[in-house]
């Protein structure tokens, strides 16, 4: 089981968008300190609810600052980015950072993103498979051409190739963000693992595993690469010697994020979107993740992986809005219950 923080630069009530980035900043260094595995980063345009619009630049920062702990997207949004452009990016990446990357996509949503950056909205509601393919090829191969719907360009050379890092990872991992059945085939059927949301439980993403795996053996994926796929689940956590003071930090400082982030989210095309309520969600998330004393935590992160097959987490851990906090909760996370875990 591999642990590591999901990062968001969350810019609470109050907040100036250079605080939050630098909670964010401050918590991955913390993370690599505690001893956790992976820092996963967000990406989220022209919102309060993550204010770092470009997580393989961020990620270049941490992957300077740290020596150990691996840096992953969580997402980079691909309907609104180049795939080769995001493609060169994550090699280079990979390759000066002596493998230590991981790029995660997603279609992200149907969020203004896409008239500011061109894509439009064919770019999120039918161009993720096409994107998808191209990013991966180009990230596999020595040379790569497009004949697609929406990207055509003569055969180019890979440079830099991720094949030459000086690692024993021939390229970066490429994980997928998967909230529904059609984008669990799209990721099984191209052998690459999942990131499952926060917002749903264990039963859920039990379900989307097995899902995962007949889409990948139809698909002729080896038995032990099927078996062997490393998911992530994304998640909360607060850690407290009380499940009670645990979850006060949270629902005290998160539905005014949430309400204030979530609420900013424009549709490209006026449809109508509908909300959670933020109280309710913030209660949902603490039940649903570890939030509680350290053992709790442990116990929830273990019974977790057992009932959904899922070995990887990425769990949010700057709930309370707070440095110091966020800090404390980082360290606490990595001394006291990854031990219970190992």
């Amino acid at each position: 089981m591999r642990v590591g923080s999901f990062v968001l630069g969350a810019q609470f009530p109050g907040q100036g968008q250079g605080e939050a980035l630098h909670r964010a900043v401050r918590s991955a260094e913390v993370a690599e300190e505690a001893g956790l595995d992976t820092v996963w980063l967000a990406e989220h345009h022209f919102v309060p609810y993550g204010t770092c619009p470009s997580a393989v630049t961020l990620a270049a920062l941490l992957l300077g600052r740290t020596r150990r702990i691996r840096v992953g997207t969580a997402v980079s949004v691909l309907p609104t980015a180049h795939p080769v452009a995001l493609g060169e990016q994550a090699a280079l990446l990979h390759v000066t950072s002596g493998g230590r990357f991981t790029l995660g996509v997603g279609r992200g949503g149907p969020w203004v993103d896409l008239e500011v950056f061109g894509a439009g909205l064919a770019a999120y509601e039918s161009g993720f498979p096409e994107s998808l393919d191209l990013l991966v090829r180009w990230l596999r191969e020595p040379a790569v051409g497009a004949t697609g719907d929406r990207f055509r360009f003569r055969e180019v050379p890979v440079v830099p190739r991720p094949s030459e890092s000086l690692s024993e990872e021939p390229g970066p991992e490429v994980v997928v963000a998967c909230t529904s059945p059609a984008s669990v085939r799209t990721a099984a059927e191209r052998g690459l693992a999942m990131l499952l949301g926060m917002h749903v439980g264990d039963e859920e993403k039990a379900e989307m595993v097995a899902l995962w795996r007949r889409h990948a053996r139809a698909a002729g994926h080896p038995a032990d690469r099927v078996r062997g796929a490393a998911h992530v689940s994304a998640g909360v956590c607060q850690i407290a010697d009380h499940r009670t003071d645990a979850a006060e930090t949270l629902l005290k400082a998160m539905p005014g994020w949430l309400r204030q982030g979530l609420g900013a989210h424009v549709t490209v095309d006026a449809r109508e979107r509908r909300m959670r309520d933020p109280h309710a969600y913030t209660e949902l998330l603490c039940g649903l993740h570890p939030v509680g004393p350290p053992r709790l935590c442990a116990d929830r992160l273990a019974a977790t992986a057992e009932r959904t097959g899922v070995s990887r987490f990425a769990l949010l851990v700057e709930g309370s809005g707070d440095l110091a906090a966020t800090e404390e909760n980082v360290r606490r996370l990595g001394t006291e219950v990854l031990p219970q875990l190992r």
